[in-house]
């Protein structure tokens, strides 16, 4: 990875095996180049479903590149954890934005976009408007 300031995508979901499936479909489906940085964090630390306030900081610092972290999640609780590590202002690199956005299909705009060195408001964007993405 070179030095340039990139957004960085943390997958949070309840189960570990899903959020490292949905980034590693995001890598895939993003390839071709340089990619900025992503990371899961799911379930919890010995295994269980659930969301970890550890796991979570601990991807987001591994992401970080200088230019901030968007957040995914699935389900409600890792909402609501995320939203308290971001209350405590302490947890998460400044800035972490948590972003309202379908889980899969956010994590690959989030990716593209970031990877193509956008700011944390144009990823975010990308992320979010993956809810206008129809399937019929």
């Amino acid at each position: 990875m070179s030095d340039l300031a990139l957004v960085g995508v943390v997958i949070v979901s309840h189960s570990r095996e899903v959020a490292e499936s949905v980034a590693a479909l995001a890598r895939g489906l993003a390839g071709g180049g340089e990619l900025a940085p992503v990371a899961a964090a799911g379930g919890t630390a010995d295994g269980r479903l659930g969301t970890s306030p550890e796991l979570i900081a601990e991807a987001a610092r591994r992401v970080e590149r200088g230019a901030g972290v968007v957040v995914l999640v699935d389900l409600g609780s890792a909402v609501l954890t995320v939203q308290m590590m971001l209350a405590e202002g302490d947890e998460l690199p400044t800035p972490t934005r948590l972003v309202d956005a379908p889980l899969v299909e956010g994590a690959v705009a989030a990716l593209v976009t970031a990877s193509a060195g956008a700011d944390i408001e144009a990823v975010s964007a990308a992320a979010a408007e993956a809810y206008t993405f129809r399937k019929t």
